[in-house]
């Protein structure tokens, strides 16, 4: 099974950061931070299955 309770808090964490950048003003960081965060989601995604130990 994915590690989908890491994968919850890695992404409710960028949600976080990214919002506060938001309310900073800080729009591109923002766009920075929830782009690294799918991408970050998407390798843990496709990559569980490659790793027999997993």
């Amino acid at each position: 099974m994915p590690p989908y309770k890491e994968m919850y808090f890695h992404l409710f964490n960028a949600i976080t950061d990214a919002l506060e950048a938001t309310a900073k003003g800080e729009y591109q960081t923002a766009r920075r931070i929830l782009i690294a965060a799918l991408q970050w989601e998407e390798e843990q995604y496709i990559g569980f299955g490659e790793n027999p130990d997993s």
